[in-house]
């Protein structure tokens, strides 16, 4: 006698057996971001008032443009994570091509007469080719060791900071900075009633890194950077030259810091010398820390986050030292969650698995 079993089906797409989980895991990672981007950018439609947090509505001027100013530097924190997290570069130059990208575009409409896009594009191309010239030179100091790396793109940051503070030709505007050229710019950008569309722009600039960092790092070629993060002598046993791939990196992550810079440029309405200075490098790197490297949303939480308690905590500097209570919080965060910020929820998981 033959015994025949009863045939497997596999679960409909609502029910919660292994296929219908597989199907949403598989879902969730495009999903997710493709949530947080409608929201963001749907936020200019709401009035909401968030009292402390915000001087006014969500859609008020002043408070979009403290958003667009969280979003530009999440999209500043993640693109500097390609090196630091994902290759395991520690770059103090970084805010070179965050101020050239500002500086670049600002001298491009006044000097050459170029509108922005043209402008934008044209730094963008200068500041990738500067990339590779300045990331070779510095990825060649690695044979010294990690730090030899960090200091030469410090050198090359801090010289790059003297000459904008120092304004040769009248070109930098020196301590003062330079004014956004608003005779280059779409007037869409320009005044405070155009706020809104100077925050879709910073959506439109954190999306963009956001992409290209998490699409490239899915590809092989994140897995290499990967592997030289943890342990470059073995790719180079495996045939692979880790030179190119640290190199690819720091320019990918330089090009998109040049862009960030024109962003940058419009949102704050002008270029600043402290965006040359290796603090601003320092900060992006604390932002990392703070977030999670690494990791998918950590640069961004933490780029977001500590930009909005730096432009808040300062409204509140007749009660308290803004540095020193960021500084305390940051500590704080830092001793809760080792990994990060991110890293909580994986924590939280642990527990009650």
């Amino acid at each position: 006698m033959t015994v025949t079993s009863a045939p497997t089906t596999a679960p409909a797409p609502g029910e919660t057996g292994p296929p219908g989980r597989a199907r949403r895991r598989a879902l969730r990672p495009a999903a997710v971001p493709a949530a947080v981007f409608l929201l963001l950018a749907l936020l200019p439609y709401s009035a909401l008032e968030v009292p402390v947090l915000l001087d006014g509505p969500l859609n008020a001027p002043g408070s979009l443009q403290l958003l667009a100013l969280c979003l530009v530097f999440a999209g500043l924190a993640l693109g500097y994570d390609l090196m630091f997290g994902r290759t395991g570069l520690l770059s103090f130059g970084h805010a070179l091509y965050i101020a050239g990208g500002a500086y670049g575009t600002r001298l491009a409409m006044t000097e050459w007469g170029l509108t922005l896009v043209p402008a934008a594009l044209l730094t963008l191309l200068l500041g990738t080719l500067a990339a590779v010239v300045l990331g070779a030179i510095s990825l060649r100091t690695l044979a010294l060791g990690g730090i030899g790396f960090a200091m030469v793109t410090l050198a090359f940051a801090q010289a790059g900071s003297l000459l904008v503070g120092r304004n040769p030709g009248g070109l930098t505007g020196g301590e003062e900075g330079l004014p956004l050229h608003a005779a280059g710019v779409p007037e869409a950008f320009v005044g405070v009633a155009n706020t809104v569309h100077v925050y879709w722009l910073a959506l439109g600039y954190l999306t963009l890194v956001a992409a290209v960092v998490w699409g490239v790092t899915a590809r092989p070629v994140g897995r290499v950077w990967q592997a030289i993060r943890d342990n470059e002598q073995r790719v180079a046993v495996l045939g692979r030259d880790p030179f190119r791939y640290k190199l690819g990196a720091f320019v990918l992550a330089s090009a998109l810091a040049v862009l960030g810079g024109a962003v940058h440029l419009l949102v704050t309405a002008g270029a600043t010398p402290h965006s040359s200075t290796p603090t601003f490098t320092l900060t992006l790197l604390v932002m990392v820390v703070l977030g999670g490297s690494g990791t998918r949303w950590g640069p961004v939480v933490g780029g977001a986050l500590f930009t909005f308690l730096d432009q808040r905590l300062a409204a509140f500097a007749d009660v308290a030292e803004p540095l020193l209570v960021l500084g305390t919080l940051f500590v704080l965060a830092v001793y809760a969650a080792p990994g990060g910020l991110v890293s909580l929820r994986a924590r939280r998981r642990g527990r009650t698995a």
